[in-house]
């Protein structure tokens, strides 16, 4: 780790420059097998946002069997993940070539998919207005940043929940220009304790941009109800060479080091779901830098169909991850935007590959929690399926809250073999759920009235 801290960045620093859309002719010539895609590709991402790096093309993504191969699927839009009659839709009028058609019929079906889930443009965003329209405020603790210069991404994912954010519409993009008015709201916000430095990825952003939101909080008088910083990012698996090139990336762990002399924990939440995003050794040497400053790794990931969704993935990752010292963190399901017709997995099955992969993994890897749903009521985890009253159900119990009364109450709602997010589920008869028929917490809520509900006997099966 000492060495990691002395290492100075003194390799040839290679420019990031993303792959785009434009540049799918570019792809072909690099790598003729997606020749056999490029039509279909072309097609889909003019819905979903597309963009690739360097490193991902180099060593991530396997060319030679591309429809097999899961970063495939984690990376390049296809028509597949669209729905039937969007997809017939779509290819009707790329064939008209009328481009003013094709972006009404593309606006059309990007306002199909859910653009923002979970309330996060009405109930997530504080009250002060157009000052603070790059905040998020869902949980008392805890506030989400989105630094303007920092909505995009090394890559996209092609399930991405924040792909509004990447697609050039002001309307629905998150993006806080001006630090003072959000420390303005943190200094009347003394509940709050972590901010999350959000996006997109702020790790696009160059260092001097981000101490634009955070070198005050290297002063420890500064907000001392602020404990922790986090960052979520991918940009270990997207462009690792953040961490290790150049003179930005030694100012970059030099802010995370005066963070944290100033008294705050620094928290990378790193966004990694298959264990091949831990093999290049440009990953390892990234991890090794942002650890050697006092920064603290986390990890979590969506279970994805095509992408991860077995048992033995998750535990050869989160083994891995603990061999790095890297925490395992959050298994989440996929969210209901986008293509997540095409990416879901039931609850039922979700659980059963957390479950099988969590009871063979070390202690120390069970720091992990899931499978969550980041829903509008909050966090809603699956903690087993039992049988009530000779009834088999789903026990669920709520990680995060809206109501932070509520966090760690069990519930149950009947098991549902096909279901694959919160608002399909039922009641259990003579029971109640704590969200109403639009998925909005109850207020007030039913999980509090203790004596109003039945008494229930419940098996683990």
């Amino acid at each position: 780790m000492r060495d990691a801290e002395k290492e100075p960045s003194s390799e040839p620093l290679e420019k990031y420059r993303p792959w785009t859309r434009n540049q799918l002719g570019e792809l072909v010539n690099k790598h003729p097998e997606f020749s056999e895609v490029l039509e279909d590709v072309q097609m889909a991402s003019r819905v979903f946002p597309f963009r690739l790096s360097t490193h991902v093309i180099d060593n991530l993504i396997k060319w030679d069997n591309l429809r097999e191969d899961p970063f495939f699927h984690l990376l390049i839009p296809t028509l597949d993940m669209l729905e039937e009659g969007h997809r017939e839709a779509l290819q009707e009028v790329c064939l008209s070539g009328d481009e003013a058609r094709i972006t009404s019929v593309v606006n059309t079906i990007r306002a199909d998919l859910n653009p923002h889930p979970a309330d996060q443009m009405t109930l997530n965003t504080p009250d002060e207005g157009d000052n603070l329209n790059g905040v998020q405020h869902k949980y008392p603790e805890i506030v989400l940043l989105f630094p303007s210069a920092g909505q995009t991404c090394h890559s996209y994912c092609t399930y991405c929940f924040r792909w509004a954010q990447f697609i050039g519409d002001s309307d629905l993009k998150f993006a806080q220009k001006e630090a003072g008015y959000f420390f303005s709201y943190l200094q009347e916000h003394e509940e709050v304790t972590d901010v999350l430095v959000t996006g997109g990825d702020p790790m696009v952003m160059r260092t001097k941009m981000l101490q634009k939101y955070l070198e005050p909080f290297c002063d420890a008088e500064f907000l001392p109800h602020i404990n922790t910083i986090r960052f979520g990012s991918k940009a270990l698996t997207f462009w690792p060479k953040r961490f290790t090139e150049g003179e930005d990336s030694d100012n970059l762990l030099a802010l995370f080091r005066r963070l944290i002399a100033g008294g705050r924990h620094v928290a990378f939440m790193a966004h990694i779901g298959h264990p091949r995003e831990l093999e290049p050794p440009l990953f390892k040497k990234a991890v090794e830098r942002i650890q050697s400053t006092g920064a603290v790794i986390r990890s979590q990931a969506p279970l994805i169909a095509g992408f991860n969704d077995s048992a033995d993935l998750w535990l050869q990752k989160w083994k891995r991850e603990v061999n790095l010292g890297i925490i395992p963190y959050y298994m989440f399901i996929a969210r209901d935007t986008g293509a997540q017709n095409y990416f879901k997995v039931s609850l039922s099955d979700s659980f059963k590959i957390y479950q099988e992969a969590v009871s063979k993994i070390t202690g120390l890897a069970r720091t992990v929690r899931g499978p969550s749903m980041s829903c509008s009521p909050g966090k809603v985890a699956i903690d087993g399926i039992s049988e009530i009253d000779g009834v088999k159900a789903f026990v669920l119990r709520f990680i995060q809250c809206r109501n932070p009364e509520l966090v760690g109450r069990p519930f149950f709602a009947k098991f549902d073999k096909h279901a694959a997010w919160f608002d399909e589920l039922e009641p259990i008869d003579g029971q109640v759920l704590p969200w109403d028929s639009n998925g909005r917490l109850k207020l007030p809520s039913p999980l509090l009235r203790d004596e109003s509900l039945p008494l229930i006997h419940h098996q683990t099966l």
